[in-house]
């Protein structure tokens, strides 16, 4: 430790105990004392994908005059103004880029939306078992930068996991549950227990069985009370400000304990008999929280640099009667552009989008090398369907948010006349990772999101 020793405390320091891993985040003791040291810090440059089901209600989302068909061939940008689906990300403005112009290719209805975004494929199967598509872009960026983290990736998402059986037109389910895919065959389930993504990432992974559930709840110490005798040295051999930053992870992962251990026993007092694994809080938006916090505890220990996150599966049939909107989500998406449905509709995008800014902002908060974790983030937050309606793959609903490592300029609105597709984003995006790639999916070369003609 730095202060002890006059050397870097390393990136990797875990603090063991109990069956218990727990990573720090970055503090200012894993920073080489010399400028020339500092210098060769690599800032990491972490990437998110941030998927939200049924399309969007565009009127609401794009700047007026451009919400229909492009037909001029040349590109255009300009600054970025913000429709009312988009007022919550008005702090983070200058960290956001919204895209227009975009299309999917596959017109497989709600399998297409969510079995392309970051695959890019334009196939599927025809049948509840016949499953194919491509390696998506998350798990090509896992390859590489999981060789630097204890976890090459994470998929997290707030619906129950099905794999199996068909959920879209006679498509298997595999294609609305998840949006990663580490092979054309293989689809990765997402994680929406947080329990089990708790103890991924900080514990003992263990039995999910019910006994085993019930064991821990009766333990009246939590998880980090194995390593608080290392967080107590560790305070005394690093400086005032690591001193704050470290009381306030550890803080940070008692609460989020304390929330699932909550979560939990409500769950057995309400559904004593459950077959899914129980942790999940009834409640959507605690829910949708915990989880998002999980996801920042992740990233800001370095545990992982790529997260895939599905708010909501495709065809997902939630309500949200916090919004006012007593129509389910899927239903008031087929809202055949009545006005005062479409008017709804942007209610439900809305209150994702104010999550979404909610966790923009604790990303904001946390510290992280040259910056703060958002500054070193790449998120792409959008759907795969833009006007639900008709089910519309063309002007796809996207958004590329965070500072990428300095990689990335926001505060911009780039309009595509050409209708490339969305993949060719995808290829752009791995090179702002030095992971370079010739294709992904079924792209046509590679999204100028830098410089275009005529700006």
């Amino acid at each position: 430790m730095r202060i002890l020793t006059g050397k870097a405390m390393s990136r990797r320091t875990l603090l063991r105990g109990l069956g218990a891993t727990v990573a720090l985040p970055f503090l200012d003791a894993m920073a080489p004392l010399s400028a020339a040291g500092r210098s060769r810090l690599q800032r990491p440059h972490r990437f998110q994908a941030f998927y939200v089901p049924n399309g969007m209600a565009m009127q609401y989302w794009t700047p007026s005059g451009q919400a229909g068909n492009f037909h001029a061939e040349e590109s255009f940008e300009e600054p970025l103004r913000l429709m009312p689906i988009l007022e919550p990300l008005a702090p983070f403005r200058d960290r956001v880029t919204q895209f227009s112009g975009l299309h999917a290719s596959w017109v497989n209805v709600h399998a297409g939306a969510s079995g392309s975004w970051l695959t890019g494929t334009d196939r599927g199967g025809e049948t509840e078992v016949d499953i194919f598509a491509d390696v998506s872009m998350d798990q090509l960026l896992a390859r590489e930068l999981g060789q630097e983290t204890q976890l090459a990736s994470l998929q997290v998402s707030l619906d129950a996991p099905a794999l199996a059986g068909s959920c879209s037109i006679g498509q298997s389910c595999v294609y609305t549950h998840t949006i990663s895919w580490v092979s054309p065959t293989q689809a990765l389930p997402m994680e929406y227990n947080p329990r089990s993504l708790f103890e991924r990432l900080f514990g003992d992974a263990g039995s999910t069985e019910r006994a085993a559930r019930e064991a821990r709840l009766r333990q009246q110490k939590s998880i980090l009370d194995s390593v608080l005798d290392d967080l107590a040295a560790l305070n005394k051999a690093v400086g005032p400000q690591d001193n704050i930053r470290i009381e306030q992870f550890a803080s940070s992962i008692r609460d989020v304990e304390r929330r699932i251990q909550r979560a939990e026993e409500q769950i057995d007092m309400e559904l004593p008999v459950m077959d899914q694994p129980q942790g999940a809080p009834a409640d959507f938006e605690e829910h949708a929280r915990l989880m998002m916090d999980l996801q920042l505890l992740a990233l800001q220990t370095d545990l992982t640099r790529v997260i895939t996150f599905m708010v909501g599966k495709e065809l997902s049939g939630r309500q949200y009667p916090q919004t006012g909107v007593s129509e389910a989500h899927h239903p008031l998406s087929h809202h055949n552009n009545t006005p005062e449905l479409v008017e709804k509709m942007s209610r439900i995008n809305l209150y994702h989008v104010q999550l979404f800014a909610e966790y923009l902002e604790k990303l904001d908060a946390t510290p992280d090398i040259d910056g703060t974790l958002l500054d070193n983030m790449t998120i792409m937050y959008g759907s795969g369907i833009s006007n639900s309606s008709g089910h519309a793959g063309d002007n796809l609903p996207v958004l590329l948010v965070g500072g990428g490592a300095g990689r990335l300029r926001g505060g911009r609105h780039i309009t595509y006349r050409d209708h490339p597709p969305l993949p060719n984003m995808l290829v752009a995006l791995m090179d702002k990772f030095d992971v370079p790639v010739e294709r992904i999916g079924s792209s046509t070369g590679k999204l100028p999101i830098d410089i275009l003609s005529g700006v």
